[in-house]
């Protein structure tokens, strides 16, 4: 997800706060021993164990489940959101876990900093409930992916939507040279406006975002559509560092635990959720959190993650053919013992 240039302020507060915590140059007290990345994880979390995690969502989801109390650790929560915020904030050792979509990890990787995936969730029915839809221009024809050939579309290397066009263009049949990238932020309502002022063409846009666009802009012409492919990765990561402290791994399994239930508990208590976070923490009007709760449909939290794996490395070979970066295997990328975690949490077993 994309970084608002408003909380940027906010994050290098909490980044100099929390390095002058850690010590000299952010670095925090290391582990007297070295969990392997093949051991089983710790069961239980040893007294004085501390995360600081950047999941807003899930936090609001424990607060209002009764659940946020209930950690065997202490929980330091970052208003941290996104790829560029939560490396940042990794490479600050300011942070242990952050919540973000597919791409963030391939990006961590490339730049030298060494992630895990935790998490994964994806939604039961992705191709009816995209996160994502293809803005479409007042004025501006299309109808189908193929129509895409020769339009302006908005860019945003390194985020999910610029992968996402990258992605639509392979399935068109298309390459970069059959359209124009115009790099754009896709920051808050930046793709809309640059949509209705006509400096793009097409640009993704998710969230609200689809329905306040074409309720603003729709008598001009405004439109959008569905792109027919899965864009619902979310994924709980954290530095490959991070998990070689037994102490972190074992705070690290109780909270994926936790996550997995609380995202849950979101789909099964939706008036709650719309009416906690999107009302009265996110500011939205309830209608507005209404098409979100339908636009996001029921979660899937698997507990094998081989085809979520498969899909990463599809997501990864494009990104390397198009950006020249090195080839990744994706199963690299997560760490496979939370993918019982988080299924046997569900079951009661966590």
């Amino acid at each position: 997800m994309p970084v608002s240039s408003l909380l940027r302020p906010a994050l290098a507060v909490f980044l100099l706060a929390a390095m002058a915590a850690c010590g000299q140059g952010g670095e925090r007290e290391r582990p007297a021993s070295t969990l392997a990345a093949d051991a089983p994880l710790p069961a239980s979390v040893p007294k004085g164990t501390k995360l600081i995690v950047g999941d807003p969502p899930t936090k609001v989801a424990l607060q209002l489940s009764g659940q946020i109390d209930k950690f065997s650790f202490d929980i330091e929560w970052a208003n941290i959101s996104g790829g560029p915020q939560t490396s940042e904030a990794f490479r600050a050792d300011a942070l242990d876990v952050g919540a973000v979509a597919e791409i963030p990890p391939i990006h961590a990787t490339w730049t030298g900093l060494p992630v895990k995936i935790v998490a994964s969730k994806f939604r039961k029915d992705p191709l009816n409930h995209p996160t994502y839809e293809l803005g479409i221009a007042p004025g501006v024809s299309v109808k189908t992916l193929a129509d895409l050939r020769g339009k302006k579309i908005a860019y945003s290397p390194g985020q999910a939507q610029g992968a996402l066009v990258l992605k639509v263009l392979k399935k068109a049949g298309l390459t970069k040279g059959d359209v124009t990238l115009v790099e754009l932020p896709s920051t808050g309502d930046v793709y809309p406006n640059a949509l209705a002022s006509k400096q793009v063409d097409v640009a993704p846009i998710g969230g609200v975002n689809i329905k306040r666009y074409t309720t603003k802009w729709g008598k001009d012409g405004a439109t959008t559509i569905r792109h027919g492919l899965r864009d619902d990765p979310g994924h709980l990561y954290v530095r490959t560092v991070t998990l070689q402290d037994p102490a972190k791994a074992a705070a690290i399994r109780e909270y994926v635990a936790a996550w997995a239930r609380a995202t849950r508990w979101v789909y099964e208590h939706p008036k709650e959720w719309i009416e906690g976070y999107y009302v009265k923490d996110q500011g939205l009007s309830a209608a507005d959190g209404q098409y979100l709760v339908d636009l996001a449909g029921e979660p899937d939290i698997p507990g094998d993650w081989s085809d979520a794996v498969a899909r990463h490395q599809e997501t990864i070979d494009i990104l390397a053919k198009e950006t020249g970066n090195p080839p990744l295997k994706a199963q690299d990328l997560y760490d496979l013992r939370f993918q019982s975690v988080q299924a046997d949490a569900l079951k009661g077993g966590a």
